[in-house]
């Protein structure tokens, strides 16, 4: 199984998707590969999203991933959907111990010092910083970095593509989440892909 580093450095982006109709999983998901995303971090937001992993995960060339995974309840429903990767947007020890003997590459949110220590505590060194505007942007990420020398980071919630170079400049940060690629009317596939290319040039 990939590990959880392996994936975030897969590229400078991954798409965090809210999607409501099953039919429109596999369309958006071969547009985002096609245009050079291949991570897709599926939420778990809407009745739709285990059977959207799914569908995603029969797409040649995507790893596809839960998101906002709250409890066991979720892992264990993600994983048997086909989810190769965990995103939570915060930590507990129930939920880190869980997801680790799971085996699932697994990327729990932080948002201050003591959540990375209770991950660090779990042998976890791998993070999503969420959310990352809210929780005080940049100058709270590189406060946090200085101290966890060892730390990288995925941070996602409110970056923006014309925001995401300045995020992805940053050393402790390999990827960021984005929520910009997909809209929310309908699945325009050409559109996708575009954003998609964009999306995957951002790399400094």
């Amino acid at each position: 199984m990939t590990s959880i580093d392996d994936i975030m450095r897969t590229a400078p982006v991954i798409p965090v998707l809210v999607i409501e109709d099953v039919s429109e999983a596999r369309p958006i998901a071969e547009a985002l590969v096609a245009g050079g995303l291949r991570v897709l971090e599926v939420t778990l937001r809407t009745p739709a999203a285990m059977a959207v992993i799914a569908e995603m995960a029969k797409v040649e060339g995507a790893i596809v991933g839960a998101g906002t995974v709250l409890n066991t309840r979720d892992l264990d429903g993600a994983i048997a959907a086909g989810a190769q990767f965990i995103v939570s947007p915060g930590l507990t020890e129930g939920l880190g111990r869980a997801a680790i003997a799971s085996g699932v590459p697994f990327l729990p949110g932080i948002a201050n010092a003591g959540d990375l220590m209770r991950g660090l505590e779990l042998g976890l060194d791998r993070f999503k910083f969420f959310p990352a505007v809210a929780s005080g942007g940049l100058p709270t990420l590189r406060a946090l970095a200085a101290p966890f020398g060892m730390v990288r980071f995925c941070p996602t919630g409110g970056i923006t593509f014309a925001s995401a170079p300045e995020w992805l400049a940053e050393p402790s940060v390999l990827c960021v989440g984005g929520t910009w690629l997909v809209g929310k009317s309908g699945v325009d596939a050409a559109g996708i892909e575009v954003a998609a290319r964009a999306a995957a040039r951002l790399r400094i």
